[in-house]
């Protein structure tokens, strides 16, 4: 078992790298706890279920077992209307503040509202306000999510947490409420762009998209695909460009041949377009063994479609769900990658907290909460986070 650590930079063994991440977790745990209140409920992290990487470009990967109430690979949630929290605290000499996040539509973002709302919880208990801005659907990403930036300005929110799928449309939104005094946070997608500083956010928390696309195209090559697919249903996206982009470079470096196919991002999780494209691609080359997805609706829909035609093609692809965990467990998915959506919920809202009331930062802007590979050999101890809404 090992992993590249969050540099990329050497091996070391996942005992060490959970006793560290675990570490972090705790001390950030007991910074929540004091500037809220006693009465706050903990953030806790166990080293138990950690998915162990098993692909060369992979980052760390922490693990978190603790029990929550929400359910992860369920059904794809409908988002709830925004509401501005009660503060239920005192906010101390440094003045009340407003944390914003701005989250996705599906069941990975379910999970990640979670440890959004844990953080979000202790913001509340210190005397300040919270709210989560839900976007409705991902078919018209762009313009939607600069409206829903534009939205957390009108709600005079001090700092924002935001995922930036579109830096083209995003961008000029985000300068601007900077501008205007919003201290920003980018989470989930768009590493690059504050690498080369088309968005000046204040730092970036989630996985580097590339480095796990090159390890889920390698293993696909190591575990014997000679011709992968990997099917896109958000192309215009950030993160969705990396990931098939990486798992290309991956899988070409490991001796097979690989592309993409994309669909428009109105069929993100729509199961029929995803068969009939699936269906269609296996018609025009029948050699293709290998399909990875980017979503756990995606992964469920390809995994119908090979069924339906006997289709003998391994699958793999990002983000967990009990289904897919089981599949895994079961020998019916070869891997998932994990991105550990809960972590970076509460990085996020926990972050521009900090910062906006007390002006903590950490020594370094990017905190990498991936990628890892879960696979057959790890897939049983992930299963408790998951069905517990942690994973």
């Amino acid at each position: 078992m090992y992993s590249l650590d969050a540099t990329g930079h050497g091996r070391r063994s996942a005992t060490s790298r959970l006793v560290k991440i675990g570490s972090i977790a705790a001390a950030s745990a007991v910074l929540l706890a004091a500037c809220g209140s006693s009465k706050s409920a903990p953030a806790t992290t166990a080293a138990a279920g950690a998915a162990t990487t098993a692909a060369a470009g992979a980052a760390t990967t922490a693990a978190a077992g603790a029990a929550t109430t929400a359910a992860a690979g369920a059904a794809t949630t409908k988002p709830a209307t925004p509401v501005v929290a009660t503060a239920g605290g005192k906010a101390g000499v440094a003045g009340a503040r407003h944390v914003c996040a701005i989250g996705g539509a599906d069941a990975f973002f379910a999970v990640l509202k979670n440890g959004a709302d844990l953080a979000g919880a202790a913001v509340k208990q210190a005397g300040n306000e919270y709210t989560w801005i839900p976007l409705p659907n991902y078919d018209n990403i762009g313009p939607d999510m600069v409206k829903l930036i534009e939205q957390a300005v009108a709600q005079k929110c001090t700092s924002l947490a935001v995922p930036v799928w579109d830096g083209k449309a995003e961008g000029p939104a985000l300068q601007a409420a900077i501008k205007g005094g919003v201290k920003v946070f980018m989470y989930n997608s768009g590493l690059p762009l504050l690498e080369d500083g088309t968005i000046k956010a204040l730092g970036y928390y989630g996985t580097d998209e590339f480095k796990a696309g090159v390890a889920a195209g390698d293993y696909f090559a190591k575990n014997g695909s000679k011709n992968v697919r990997c099917v896109n249903t958000q192309p215009a996206a950030v993160n969705w460009q990396q990931r098939c982009g990486g798992l290309i470079e991956g899988a070409t470096k490991g001796g097979a041949k690989a592309a993409e196919i994309k669909l428009p991002p109105e069929n993100f999780g729509n199961a029929a377009a995803i068969a009939a494209a699936v269906q269609a691609e296996l018609a025009k080359d029948p050699t293709i063994d290998g399909f990875a997805t980017g979503a756990s609706a995606d992964a469920d829909a390809v995994t119908a479609a090979l069924k339906a035609v006997n289709g003998k093609a391994q699958t793999g692809g990002w983000d967990v769900s009990e289904n897919i965990i089981n599949r895994i467990k079961d020998g019916q998915q070869l891997f998932a990658v994990d991105q550990q959506g809960w972590y970076q919920g509460w990085l996020a809202v926990s972050q521009a907290w900090m910062y906006d009331q007390y002006s903590i930062l950490p020594a370094t802007p990017v905190i990498l909460t991936g990628p890892a590979l879960i696979t057959k050999d790890n897939a049983g101890s992930v299963l408790a986070g998951v069905k517990d809404g942690y994973r």
